[in-house]
């Protein structure tokens, strides 16, 4: 709750530091701020609260692993939007403070404790995403990807506000613990039906969120037109707390229905890892092999939700945890690269990686470390969060799920290794200058190698938190 109240004060305060004129506060007095927010959240772990607003939001040590990977995630994003301070870009406050409101809403859609909680997170956040996509005005694509994302995402959102009426038509209650109960003694069977048609309508507007398939068809249109720093905090902070919100609900609100809901997941997550990893493969445009992997890096999580057979706490839960951590991290450091380079270059596909090792050895190495981890090479964060989800998954006897997700893992590396061969094998453009880097993100990049290579080699110190 101290993390929600700090944001939206800090959102508003930032607001007014946009008065000053001078870009070069707003950065780093957003970074002091996020880090007094990681603190003040960091503090109430093992601190047993009250639930607020009348059992609507609860604070516990699962709200609070995962609003840290949404805090850190953000705090380690932030130096990449450096060329919007050196531009003088007229709306960064305006960013910033929309990036802060957006947080609020992931806290919420993690620490929810009432379906109403949760569709005011999704909004917040959704609508500071939709603003965020079309930032770039004189872009068409940007706005092209701005108007995608909003009218497919006021779809979703009226399809899952639909099934969360549905489930109090058919429970007459809106609170998690309730709902477990009624789910699972229910009143009057005759409404049956109606449990089962709101829980399939929340699962595809949850769905929609997380970019699972088939509900993923906006990504890659969204991601490639959106801008770079943006998309970079839609792919980690949206798909964090999107599948806290899922594993909530799954595990406290629907244990009952799992013979109900689990084919539904299943089948989304074979689907989900097949069109995410074919449809990477197929790219040439480095921006949207990342909007693909998303897709997958989706399925993957999903099998997570699969192994947690509707539990909490435990071996599943704290391999989405894991997973998430380490997919955020190396997604931030492939996005931060893409960024100084496109930035740089003007080239967004594998050609504007083209010599990127001789002409710039750090950026070269930071990003062969997150393609690394996002194929789950042994030695980097990537690895062992694919492991611990497919050992939990194993553990469950979601054998051929497990193969299906190995095999996968395989056509990943070929489109994982693309941009390397082009950054190593491939002669710089003619003419081509080193990609400046300033001091800040110099630090970022090499924190963001070193945490995903530390994740690697010592996994135990993060793995079995929840």
């Amino acid at each position: 709750m101290t993390s929600i109240i700090l944001l939206s004060v800090f959102g508003i305060l930032n607001l007014f530091l946009g008065f000053l004129r001078s870009n070069k506060v707003l950065l780093p007095g957003a970074m002091l701020l996020l880090l007094a927010v990681f603190g003040a959240n960091y503090a109430d772990w093992n601190v047993v609260h009250e639930p607020y607003f009348n059992h609507m939001l609860v604070v516990d040590n699962y709200t609070v692993a995962f609003t840290g990977i949404v805090l850190l995630t953000t705090i380690l994003l932030l130096p990449f939007s450096r060329s919007y301070v050196t531009s003088g870009e007229p709306n960064l406050a305006e960013y910033y403070a929309l990036l802060l409101f957006s947080l609020v809403g992931a806290i919420m859609m993690i620490g929810y404790d009432h379906l109403l909680m949760l569709f005011v997170g999704i909004e917040i956040l959704s609508i500071s995403m939709y603003v965020l996509a079309g930032s770039s005005k004189r872009d068409s694509r940007s706005n092209e990807a701005a108007l995608k994302y909003f009218l497919m995402g006021a779809f979703a959102t009226g399809i899952l506000l639909f099934g969360i009426a549905l489930l109090y038509g058919a429970t007459g209650t809106f609170a998690l613990s309730q709902l477990a109960t009624a789910v699972a003694a229910p009143a009057n069977a005759s409404l049956q039906p109606m449990l089962y048609i709101g829980i399939l309508m929340m699962i595809i507007g949850i769905g929609f969120k997380v970019s699972a398939a088939p509900f993923h068809f906006w990504t890659p249109d969204v991601y490639e037109g959106t801008p770079t720093f943006f998309t970079a905090f839609m792919s980690t902070v949206v798909k964090t707390a999107g599948f806290a919100a899922f594993l909530k609900l799954l595990a406290v609100a629907l244990p009952a229905a799992q013979g109900f809901w689990m084919p539904t997941i299943q089948a989304m997550c074979a689907l989900t890892l097949l069109l995410g990893n074919v449809g990477a493969a197929a790219q040439t445009n480095t921006k949207r092999m990342l909007a693909y992997s998303s897709v997958s890096h989706a399925g993957y999580l999903l099998i997570g939700l699969v192994a947690s057979k509707g539990v909490l706490q435990g071996e599943a839960a704290s391999a989405i945890f894991f997973y998430s951590l380490a997919y955020s991290i190396a997604t931030v450091a492939a996005f931060g690269v893409l960024k100084l380079v496109t930035d740089h270059r003007k080239d967004d596909s594998y050609a504007g990686l083209n010599g990127l090792g001789k002409t710039n050895p750090l950026l070269a190495f930071v990003m062969t470390v997150a393609m690394l981890s996002l194929a789950g090479i042994p030695l980097t964060g990537g690895f062992f969060g694919k492991f611990f989800l497919l050992a939990a998954a194993v553990g469950q006897g979601y054998i051929g799920l497990v193969v299906f997700a190995v095999i996968m893992s395989m056509v990943g590396l070929y489109y994982y290794l693309r941009p390397l061969i082009a950054m190593y094998l491939k002669p710089a453009p003619e003419g081509a200058t080193p990609v400046p880097v300033d001091g800040i993100q110099t630090v970022t990049l090499v924190v963001l190698a070193l945490l995903t290579i530390l994740l690697g080699i010592v996994p135990g110190f993060m793995s079995g938190i929840l």
